[in-house]
């Protein structure tokens, strides 16, 4: 599973839309954790205590994971609300995200398949403009290389998206870089090589 992924760049986004006379709101927001999707739920129903239902569903883990999702129907009939709106954030490409679809009733009864689109389509609606970003898992290395290799070394940098975050030459020139996850074992291993074995690299990263 891939260590970057989008999630949601606002702690709350809404969108609005009247279906069939009936009021619905939809709140999204970054939640990377239960508790903190949790939390969100229970924000959105205090800010909305007259609404007709406050249905909910949170995925708080990488797009497409299963392991930390919840949902609920909020009295709706069973199936028509909660599990409409987790699928379309599971199958969206954004992680770490929780839903909250607010209804005002407006007299005209959706029927249980229109309940079903009213509730999935508004989740796809918020997903459609909603802002995001990427998340990426950082790794920092202290790395430790003789002068010779040092050319090679900061040209190679881009190629792994380094930023380096300081610089120390002594004995050896050392550096402490920061990258994402995904590639610290080539460049690990590119370092390696390009010193024929020469380099220190310890990885400094706080947990």
């Amino acid at each position: 599973m891939s260590d970057r992924y989008l999630i949601p760049d606002a702690a709350q986004y809404r969108v609005e839309d009247i279906i069939k006379k009936s009021q619905f709101i939809v709140t999204l927001g970054h939640t990377p954790s239960v508790e903190e999707a949790r939390a969100f739920v229970a924000a959105i129903k205090e800010e909305f205590p007259d609404a007709t239902h406050n249905c909910w569903a949170y995925q708080a883990g990488p797009p497409g994971s299963t392991a930390m999702v919840g949902m609920s129907d909020d009295g709706e009939p069973h199936g028509t609300a909660g599990k409409p709106m987790l699928n379309m954030l599971l199958h969206s490409d954004v992680g770490e995200i929780s839903a909250v679809v607010t209804r005002y009733f407006g007299g005209t009864k959706l029927g249980t398949g229109g309940l079903v689109r009213a509730y999935s389509g508004m989740v796809k609606l918020g997903l459609e403009t909603l802002p995001t970003r990427e998340k990426i898992t950082p790794v920092r290395l202290e790395v430790v290389i003789d002068y010779s290799s040092v050319t090679l070394f900061k040209r190679m940098l881009p190629e792994y998206e380094i930023k380096v975050l300081e610089e120390n030459f002594g004995t050896d020139a050392a550096f402490v870089v920061e990258m994402p996850k995904e590639h610290a074992e080539a460049f690990s291993s590119a370092v390696i090589e390009l010193t024929n074995g020469n380099a220190l690299l310890d990885d400094i990263t706080e947990n």
